[in-house]
């Protein structure tokens, strides 16, 4: 009994958990992050910059000295010299020699210390690149949130605007069994309450479709369950309206991840040109190395009182590593006379990639300040339309009830009052599209002047 218990009570509270997660809305600030945490292109972007800090480390062990060890062991048959007393052999015999070699750079033209300080600049441009693609993600994002915010609106708009012309059927179809008014007025009326159906499924749609759009953003499976907190955004002013095109353009040029990259693309490019006359500049490379060998043949001591040789075997191995050791060290000095021209053309090569950085630059300069005055005109032509939509369905509304009471007495036909219910819809529809438009682009100028997308 305890255990059906206690099996029935699992049951519920995974069913508890399951509900909860399928009525999870939204918020902007989570599907920012979320999106943030698991966009495949920020996290390509992100590999970048690890590839970067390890180029950051090839540059940095440039400046160590390369130490290698070398070992071998050989069996050598007929003729051969000996290592060990520099004398041709015919003999059957094994050598093993062993050595060390060690090299440094101590002049190369400066270019180990600028290929480091290049390093270090595409880590820098790569963080640059990185905050560009999470700013764009997230204003992507926050413009699927705010379409999905309108579409909700607008399905409300329709749904009472569905919900009225029931009403005004049902009205209809009294004053018709009344003779109050001919039945085609409720033949029209019939047609507008399936147009208003169908407008409802439209917007249920549209609804749908900008919720997919979102989830599929943010790179959610759950499609079917995803929803949005229905957050408010008010109409308000905004302080960086107060500002000049000209001063947010400043403080996007001083502030935006764009500019920064550009910039430091020009730095970058600035070392590889650098780099490349580096190697007009002659070379200084230290070397040092050791080596020793044993053999493991006979060796002839000498001669005895006839003649004959005295053979001993080898010396012990250590013995004859001690004893056959040498040392070698130096300098070693190369000045660059002729390559092929290879050299020279790689400071061509670096100057014309400088110059096209240098365009790219003022370019992107150009490009950050047309965006800075399109988005502010936008947003300023966004707040006038928002305005007159306002002027436009007040008087829509005043027309429409005026057009109810004409109607409800029998001074006008039920084809212009739905004339007149129509674009009293039409109106309620463009506020709302002239809301959430003048709010996104206020949200894009604030953008630019550096305050973040999530910020109300």
């Amino acid at each position: 009994m305890k255990q059906k218990k206690l099996i029935t009570a699992v049951f519920f509270l995974i069913c508890s958990l399951n509900a909860q997660a399928q009525i999870k809305k939204w918020t902007i600030l989570e599907c920012v992050e979320y999106a943030l945490q698991h966009n495949i292109s920020i996290k390509q972007t992100e590999l970048d910059t690890m590839v970067a800090k390890i180029d950051k480390k090839d540059a940095l062990g440039n400046f160590l000295p390369s130490v290698n060890a070398n070992a071998s062991h050989s069996w050598n048959i007929g003729l051969n010299q000996n290592i060990t007393t520099g004398l041709l052999e015919n003999q059957t015999t094994q050598f093993t020699s062993a050595g060390l070699n060690m090299g440094i750079d101590i002049y190369r033209g400066l270019q180990n210390q600028t290929r480091l300080s290049r390093a270090r600049l595409s880590i820098i441009a790569s963080q640059y690149q990185l905050k560009k693609m999470r700013d764009d993600i997230s204003l992507n994002v926050a413009n699927a949130f705010l379409q999905i915010l309108f579409n909700k609106e607008n399905l409300k708009v329709q749904k009472e605007l569905l919900q009225n012309n029931e009403k005004q059927q049902s009205r209809t179809q009294e004053l018709v069994s009344a003779g109050s008014v001919p039945r085609g007025d409720l033949l029209d009326m019939q047609a507008t309450v399936a147009g208003s159906k169908q407008a409802v499924v439209i917007a249920e749609n549209t609804l749908l479709i900008s919720k997919l759009s979102l989830a599929q953003l943010l790179q959610l499976e759950d499609y079917e369950n995803f929803d949005i907190a229905d957050e408010k955004f008010d109409v308000q002013d905004s302080p960086t309206m107060m500002q000049t095109p000209d001063a947010i353009f400043k403080k996007a040029k001083e502030e935006r991840a764009e500019i920064k990259l550009a910039r430091t693309n020009l730095q970058i490019a600035e070392k590889d040109v650098r780099i490349a006359k580096g190697g007009f500049q002659p070379s200084l490379t230290g070397f040092y190395s050791f080596s020793t060998r044993a053999s493991y043949s006979d060796r002839i001591l000498g001669v005895d009182g006839n003649g004959d040789p005295i053979v001993a075997g080898p010396q012990p191995l250590f013995d004859q590593f001690s004893d056959n050791k040498g040392h070698s060290f130096g300098l070693q000095l190369n000045i660059p006379i002729l390559n092929g021209f290879s050299v020279r053309n790689n400071v061509e090569r670096s100057k014309i990639s400088l110059e096209r950085s240098k365009i790219a630059y003022s370019q992107q300069e150009l490009d950050l300040e047309r965006n800075v005055y399109t988005a502010f005109t936008d947003a300023k032509g966004a707040l006038n339309s928002y305005e007159a939509a306002v002027s436009a369905l007040e008087a829509r509304t005043e027309a429409f009830n005026y057009a109810k009471e004409k109607f409800n007495v029998g001074l006008m036909n039920a084809f212009d009052l739905n004339q007149a219910q129509t674009l009293y819809a039409n109106a309620e529809s463009e506020v709302l599209r002239t809301k959430f438009d003048y709010i996104f682009r206020v949200k894009v100028v604030e953008f630019y002047f550096g305050i973040p997308i999530t910020q109300k």
